[in-house]
């Protein structure tokens, strides 16, 4: 299996390095990752300038590792074009969750849904990250059996799955949809100019089921995606009032 292996947060995230590290029981593993951190980038594509690739200052333990002037995205169509029978994309694992209303501006996620519309299989991989980076080792047998579940699936798929720093088992989840306060919060910097911050509050409690609610509960989440955004009930019910 031919594994091409990116993410957001760059190519000197520790994150990409255990991921790498456990995916080559899987396969052949190549990286190409952002020059530099593209967090919340979502799927921003360049198109106003060409983009170029570098060797890793970083050793990767004998992984073919790159990294790109570019996004996310960028990062995966530059990496299946040079290696053109890549399997599987794998994104991650990101500094920091994903999670319900988070996936759309997830620039880790956007790098799985990249893989899908070129027909390829997509998993973004995620952990919450606190005042220390994550203990990667304290879940690394959980990322195993997650990749040897996804993995082996046949078909196209695109695939969000979260770590809690220690989990206690894996969960089929779907996604978190709450409403947020959205709050912007002025200050100043040294200079005396005025900058300001963007912040959410959710209004409602994880319900259930979705993937907020695993990762709170200390359970792996894995979330089944599609790329069809259509509302489907309201598609059906406008056609059937034949209003146009």
């Amino acid at each position: 299996m031919r594994i091409l292996i990116t993410n957001d947060d760059g190519i000197y995230s520790p994150g990409i390095a255990a991921l790498a590290r456990i995916a080559a029981r899987f396969g052949e593993v190549r990286i190409v990752a952002p020059d530099v951190e593209q967090s919340s980038m979502g799927h921003a594509v360049t198109h106003s300038r060409p983009l170029s690739f570098k060797a890793s200052p970083i050793n990767f333990e004998g992984i073919e590792a790159y990294r790109v002037n570019g996004t996310p995205a960028d990062c995966v169509a530059l990496g299946t074009h040079l290696y053109t029978k890549t399997d599987v994309v794998l994104s991650g694992i990101n500094m920091g969750p994903n999670l319900g209303n988070g996936m759309w501006h997830s620039g880790t996620l956007a790098a799985a849904k990249q893989a899908v519309l070129l027909g390829i299989k997509g998993i973004a991989l995620s952990t919450p990250v606190g005042k220390s980076e994550p203990d990667f080792a304290a879940f690394e047998d959980y990322v195993a059996q997650v990749l040897e579940l996804l993995l082996e699936k046949p078909g196209l798929s695109l695939f969000n799955v979260n770590f809690p720093p220690h989990p206690k088992g894996i969960r089929w989840t779907r996604q978190s949809v709450r409403l947020y306060d959205g709050k912007i919060v002025p200050g100043t910097d040294p200079m005396n100019r005025k900058h300001y911050w963007f912040t959410v509050t959710p209004l409602e409690p994880a319900e259930e089921g979705t993937d907020r609610w695993a990762v709170e509960n200390d359970f792996v989440s894995i979330t089944p995606l599609r790329l069809d955004l259509t509302n489907e009930a309201e598609l059906q019910a406008a056609l059937n009032s034949q209003s146009l």
